[in-house]
Order: structure tokens, then C-alpha cells, then sequence
């Protein structure tokens, strides 16, 4: 499921429900998303995934009721706003953001539980996330899958409105060209000029940061799926 294909894969993208993830689980279910059941890490965070092939979609939140469970996620708002790269070296990632200036943590385990074939078993992952931002509005961080048959479970997958991939994602920024450089020496791609701002391909799916000059905070604003008949369209989160 999980492999290198040259350049920094894209592994998941975060939807931010805070504490409102099992009120809006239905919405996605009634668009043909099946969900995985809900998990808590052990972090305090809970989520669902819909889990695609090589990539996922986490909806991402905190028991209702509860103050939230993470210092970087206490302030991110509704909707789309985290990217996730993957990284199967996660000491190494951390070194190499390090050397090219960034702020970034040591490595940190992360664990949850997951079910897969009706048995409860551990989902571990390594990540390496910014002690700063280095790009503010958009939250990211990378991941290590160590178990990964955790995530991409077979029967999760066949989801009854055909999704089957991320195909792109796309952001916008008053300072495009600014953020798409940025971005590319974090993931460590080239940047290229596309129509209405730059490119970013990454080994499984293409960002896009778009010219806006009203984004002075740059802000991901559409994500969009490829069915397994080929055809394109935009996530609906309902935030």
C-alpha cells in the first residue's frame, strides 16, 4: 500500500470538526463516505477516516464537552486545514527540516486503537511536527505509518459513491509564489508556474496555491476527489 515513488508522498488530509465529530459524522455517510469507528489517540484527539487508496481524509476532534485535547489544534478552525506528508524515515525528515531552518519537534509517537477484521488492535505512527509554523493558516506535519494495515483496511475502502483517491488539493494566498517556494522546501519538490498561481507535484497528488489577494493568511480552500471512474469533484465538508 505504502511506497516511494520519488518524491515526498502525500499521505492525509485533515478536516477539523473540534468537538462536533460525531453530529457531523452523518454528513459525510449520507454523501457514500464509509467511516472508520471512531478512535481516540493518545494525545486526547479523537477521529474517523475515510481511507482511499495510498491517502486518507481525518476528521479530527475532541470528546464534546471536553476542553480541547492538543495545544496545536485548540485554535484550528472548522474545515479543511491541516496537510500530512508522509515520511518513511521520521529521524531523518526531522533532521532534514532542521538543517534547512525550520522549527521543528523531536519525533513523537502517536497511537490509537483501530478495528480491523472485528478485533481491536494498535495503530502506531511516528510524526515529526513544527514547533512553528512555517507557513501560517495551514497546519502540517509529517507522518510514519508503522502499521499501516491499521489505516488502509479493504473493506473501509469500498466506499458506495466510488472514491477511491485524493487527486488534488488546492490553496490560496495574497503571497502565492511566496508560500508555493515555502512549501516546496518543506516537502522538498520543485514549485511550477501553473495558470492562476504554482504547482507543487508530489509523488501520488498535485497541490496547487492559487493567487488571491484578498488571502492575506494563506487558507486551504477545496480538496478534490477522483472517483473510480475517473471523474473529478470537491470534497463537501459542511462547515
Amino acid at each position: 500500500m505504502l511506497h516511494s515513488v520519488g518524491r515526498t508522498e502525500f499521505d492525509h488530509a485533515v478536516v477539523m470538526v473540534r468537538d462536533r465529530l460525531e453530529a457531523l459524522a452523518p454528513h459525510f455517510e449520507r454523501q457514500g463516505f464509509l467511516l472508520s469507528e471512531t478512535s481516540v489517540h493518545n494525545l486526547g484527539s479523537c477521529n474517523r477516516l475515510i481511507a482511499l487508496d495510498g491517502t486518507y481524509v481525518e476528521l479530527l476532534g475532541w470528546p464534546p464537552g471536553a476542553p480541547p485535547a492538543r495545544k496545536e489544534i485548540a485554535d484550528s478552525p472548522f474545515g479543511l486545514e491541516a496537510l500530512v506528508f508522509r515520511t518513511y524515515d521520521a529521524e531523518a525528515t526531522y533532521q532534514r527540516l532542521l538543517a534547512a531552518g525550520f522549527k521543528v519537534n523531536p519525533v513523537q509517537e502517536l497511537t490509537r486503537p483501530a478495528q480491523v477484521d472485528g478485533e481491536t488492535v494498535q495503530a502506531r505512527f511516528h510524526t515529526v511536527r513544527f514547533a512553528e509554523q512555517p507557513i501560517p493558516g495551514i497546519r502540517m506535519y509529517f507522518c510514519r505509518h508503522l502499521t499501516p494495515e491499521c489505516v488502509w483496511v479493504p473493506s473501509l475502502m469500498a466506499h458506495p459513491n466510488g472514491a477511491q483517491a485524493i487527486h488534488r488539493i488546492d490553496a490560496r494566498a495574497a503571497q502565492a509564489e511566496d508560500v508555493a517556494r515555502r512549501l516546496g522546501r518543506i516537502v522538498d519538490v520543485p514549485v511550477e508556474p501553473a495558470t492562476g498561481g504554482w504547482d507543487l507535484q508530489l509523488g501520488n497528488l498535485r497541490l496547487h496555491v492559487a493567487q488571491d489577494a484578498a488571502a492575506t493568511v494563506p487558507v486551504l480552500s477545496t480538496l478534490t476527489l477522483e472517483n473510480r471512474s475517473g471523474a473529478h469533484y470537491t470534497l463537501d465538508t459542511g462547515l
